[in-house]
């Protein structure tokens, strides 16, 4: 949930205005707007070259998920993969844009980790997959952008860690 969403509703049950933190608040989070926005255009624009690169380096770091008897051989398993790194990347916008990793934590990751190990899927190669995810992004962002995106990933690392 967003800053202006929590405020408002905080505010709210206690039947009350927004208190001059809470304004103060608000007015850092849109005036980081146009940064968020950026930041998730670049993600969204460059998604393709973002999951081949951190695909490649994930396979070429842990080939034994694209060997036989790995969660991603073949070349169904391997297309599986990368959409899944693809969902995930398509999160982490989502939480630039939000400002807040509700979103990351309510679409993507409740039952993630109980869904991953029931298909057999190694928590630490996914992790490592958003890791590798990371750095392809931060080499198409810069200063506040990148720190941006990656506060966004490194959430995201920890929660399927």
């Amino acid at each position: 949930m967003s800053i202006v969403s929590n405020s408002i509703i905080n505010a709210d049950a206690e039947a009350r205005y927004l208190s001059p933190g809470e304004l103060d608040q608000i007015k850092a989070f849109v005036s980081g707007g146009q940064r968020r926005l950026r930041v998730a255009q670049v993600l969204s624009e460059g998604r393709e070259r973002i999951v081949k690169q951190a695909g490649g380096a994930l396979f070429q770091r842990r080939p034994d998920l694209v060997s036989p008897g790995g969660s991603a051989y073949g070349q169904e398993m391997t297309a599986s993969c990368l959409r899944d790194m693809d969902y995930y990347l398509r999160l982490v916008t989502y939480g630039v844009v939000a400002g807040d990793v509700t979103p990351i934590e309510e679409i993507g990751v409740i039952g993630a980790r109980e869904m991953y190990k029931a298909l057999g899927v190694p928590l630490e190669a996914m992790s490592l997959a958003v890791r590798e995810m990371k750095g392809a992004a931060q080499s198409l962002l810069t200063g506040a952008d990148a720190e941006e995106a990656g506060f966004y990933f490194d959430y995201l690392i920890g929660a399927l860690s």
